[in-house]
């Protein structure tokens, strides 16, 4: 950003922007000291204008040598457009030196031709211009928006800038407004603009005041005021202003100067002309059936057709999005499940791990369920060590992984199965007492009494279990500590057996 102001801050001291800014004054100036002679007003309006084209030539051409690809293409057509409005603003010069009892700013048929063509070639550079990232249908929406600004514009220059007895101007009143509209909506609407929004401001002002300079003066068939030819007269300087900006951008930063910016999702444009073109047609309303009538409301009709085809667009685009966020949506709770997994699962063994079977025995002592007994067991294997040290850490995780195998089949559907840590297992009885715990630490020994195969040979583990039943008060850490006891007890007793908690014997 402070790159940016600093260019703005040389913009203001180029030479060649102050030179145009005094030629403009100058000619405006010129035009007010010549108020109440006409012909001389379209003489100096015409003498002005070349040197401002030049300059727009001359930027543009500068901008394309410093482009690549779409945006050099982009930049040479603004250069013949520029050259292409010199040629044709010179040779109206020279016919209006030589003519007699002028008023009007319409140029001769050769004018006419060069500016007709430089606005159709700019037209066909927009629209070639590409717009990446987008999908067809956000094109065709795109294309539907620009269409509705200009039909708009096209109402309006109908309703009020065109002069009946003047065909010539209508045509290029008609050509300027759309232009502007057009040149509007593809500066605001593309997220890939061929120049900085810095640029655009003059671009889009000029095409401003271009309007208001139409305005200002409709239907006029006498010379008018010095202030309309000015309003006139300003959009050249406007226009030769941006590229000229351009220019001092690509030379500053080319990679800032020419970066992508995001495009915007969605334009107020075309809800804009409707307001406008709804406007017009209030307007002529009072003056009874007419061509301005009939012409203004097919207009409008037709800026309802593509509005609601627009809106039509849309709605596939709401749908698309939605099922894009139904599927991201179910990704998102696919991801958080499987997170929340990792989160509560051990990484080797697939069981629960120490956190998740701690919050599931506090749960299940809090919400009882059945008989209301609660019970867990402790499991520490024997002579795990040994299988490390003899046979690698590689058979220390199979036998591991087996020994997870062989209590999920080993206990109930409902119970939960988990890895403490290292050779330590735990089993969550739900709804279950000392006699059925011990069943279950019998088919746990018988489970762990077969080999476990890894690779050539086999592993065994033997185990030692504690077993704990909830008394009234336990909680989960109370309740954990006694099958941790019961289980040491087992230890002591001998290798792959069983003890229950009895808290009369530490009596």
């Amino acid at each position: 950003m402070s790159q940016h102001r600093s260019v703005l801050r040389t913009a203001r001291r180029d030479p060649v922007m102050i030179g145009a800014v005094l030629w403009t004054l100058a000619g405006c100036v010129a035009l007010f000291a010549l108020s109440g002679r006409s012909n001389a007003q379209v003489q100096a309006f015409w003498f002005f204008q070349p040197p401002l084209d030049a300059l727009l030539a001359l930027s543009s051409w500068q901008v394309a040598r410093r482009a690549t690809g779409a945006l050099r293409r982009f930049w040479l057509v603004m250069t013949f457009v520029g050259a292409l409005v010199a040629v044709g603003d010179t040779v109206q010069l020279v016919t209006a030196l030589a003519g007699q009892n002028q008023w009007s700013t319409a140029g001769g048929p050769v004018q006419t031709i060069c500016f007709t063509v430089a606005v159709a070639a700019l037209i066909i550079a927009m629209l070639a211009h590409p717009m990446p990232g987008r999908t067809r249908r956000e094109q065709v929406a795109f294309w539907l928006d620009s269409a509705t600004v200009l039909v708009g514009g096209a109402v309006v220059a109908w309703c009020f800038a065109v002069g009946p007895d003047d065909v010539l101007n209508t045509m290029v009143t008609g050509a300027v407004i759309l232009t502007s509209g057009f040149a509007a909506v593809k500066l605001v609407l593309s997220g890939n603009a061929p120049m900085h929004k810095a640029v655009a401001v003059p671009l889009l002002a000029s095409a401003v005041v271009n309007a208001i300079g139409v305005f200002v003066s409709p239907g006029a068939d006498g010379p008018m005021p010095a202030h309309v030819y000015a309003i006139r007269f300003l959009p050249s300087l406007l226009i030769a202003m941006g590229p000229r900006l351009q220019e001092l951008l690509a030379r500053f930063d080319e990679k800032a100067a020419f970066g992508a910016r995001r495009q915007k999702s969605y334009s107020l444009l075309p809800y804009g002309s409707i307001a406008v073109a709804f406007t017009a047609v209030l307007t002529v309303i009072p003056e009874g059936p007419h061509a301005r009538l009939w012409g203004a409301v097919t207009g409008l009709g037709l800026i309802f057709a593509l509005v609601v085809c627009r809106q039509l667009a849309a709605f596939h685009d709401n749908r698309r999005l939605i099922d894009q966020l139904d599927a991201t949506l179910a990704d998102l709770r696919e991801h958080e499940a499987r997170l929340r997994h990792q989160a509560q699962s051990d990484g080797l063994t697939g069981l629960a791990n120490r956190t998740c079977f701690h919050e599931e025995v506090a749960a299940a002592l809090a919400t009882p369920t059945g008989s209301g007994l609660t019970t867990v067991m402790i499991i520490d294997l024997d002579g795990f060590k040994a299988v490390n040290d003899t046979l690698g850490h590689a058979a220390g995780d199979a036998l591991l992984a087996g020994v997870a195998d062989r209590l999920r089949v080993s206990v109930r559907t409902g119970d939960l199965v988990a890895r403490l840590g290292g050779d330590e297992f735990a089993v969550l009885l739900r709804d279950c007492g000392t006699a059925g715990a011990s069943q279950t630490a019998d088919r746990i020994l018988l489970e762990l009494a077969s080999p476990i195969p890894y690779e050539d040979t086999v592993v065994r583990a033997n185990a030692s279990i504690g077993i704990a039943s909830a008394e009234p008060g336990d909680d989960a850490g109370s309740l954990l500590r006694s099958a941790d006891l019961a289980m040491y007890a087992a230890k002591h007793a001998g290798k792959g057996s069983w003890k229950c908690y009895n808290p009369a014997a530490l009596l």
